[in-house]
């Protein structure tokens, strides 16, 4: 698939074995999608954490897909203190803690919002939480990004629904697949956010990690607890290599 640009390239950008992370904390990320115009053409948002690093690694036809991306967002505490190790400084916006500040300090009970993935009682209770009366809801097949017409129905749905934000919860790299696709097709406005389970953290469904244990860069060590059968492969088995891949990179990035 020929992607385009990035609809608004980042002013400034670092590195990390050729992966792009935009140099905005969270503060800044959560200004410039509140000042986005919502008629604009549809742009997205990735958060790329270790997981998807070490994937970009092995795969790097999926790179074009985060090339693409408006923004970059560093999503990982993690990869963060490693990278500063070796003279890279990334900012940190959490995709999660970014979801919570939009609907918490941006979205209003008339934004319109669509989610795409999750189960209707997360979707129910975002609805309740947040009295959201615009929100569309859309969930996909499992393995809908292997099926050109289950692809094309959640395109149309985004299309079809016109919001100011759409969630892209279907995990990585179907929602940045399909992210990309939307913006191929044309016609469709927002921001779409790149965010994993994030809508389950806002929704109440899932709790986050207390906040010290977020802050001393432990919350894959929380998330590994709640969901061991799930995760467990992703944490344990995945450290060590993360740990040689970023031996790798030069010093100040690249």
């Amino acid at each position: 698939m020929d992607l385009p640009p990035a609809a608004t390239p980042a002013p400034i950008s670092r590195r990390l074995l050729g992966v792009r992370f935009d140099a905005l904390d969270l503060a800044d990320a959560l200004a410039l999608l509140a000042a986005r115009d919502p008629a604009a053409p549809f742009a997205y948002v990735v958060t790329p954490n270790a997981d998807h690093w070490i994937r970009l690694q092995d795969q790097p036809g999926l790179r074009p897909l985060y090339e693409a991306a408006w923004l970059s967002l560093c999503d990982s505490r993690i990869l963060r203190l490693l990278a500063a190790r070796r003279g890279v400084a990334l900012e940190l916006a959490p995709g999660s803690d970014l979801t919570q500040r939009l609907f918490d300090e941006v979205i209003r009970p008339e934004t319109p919002v669509t989610v795409i993935g999750g189960t209707e009682a997360v979707v129910e209770a975002l609805r309740a939480r947040y009295g959201l009366a615009r929100l569309a809801h859309h969930n996909p097949p499992m393995g809908f990004i292997r099926d050109p017409a289950a692809v094309a129905a959640a395109v149309d749905f985004v299309r079809a629904h016109p919001a100011r934000f759409v969630l892209l919860c279907v995990g990585s790299p179907q929602q940045e697949k399909l992210a990309a696709a939307i913006v191929a097709a044309g016609g469709a406005t927002g921001i779409g956010l790149c965010v994993g389970a994030a809508a389950e953290f806002v929704a109440g469904v899932k709790q986050r990690a207390p906040e010290w244990v977020q802050r001393a860069s432990l919350e894959w060590l929380h998330r590994l607890g709640s969901e061991p059968r799930r995760l467990w492969r992703r944490y344990l088995l995945e450290a060590p290599r993360l740990l040689r891949l970023m031996a790798r990179v030069p010093p100040g990035g690249g």
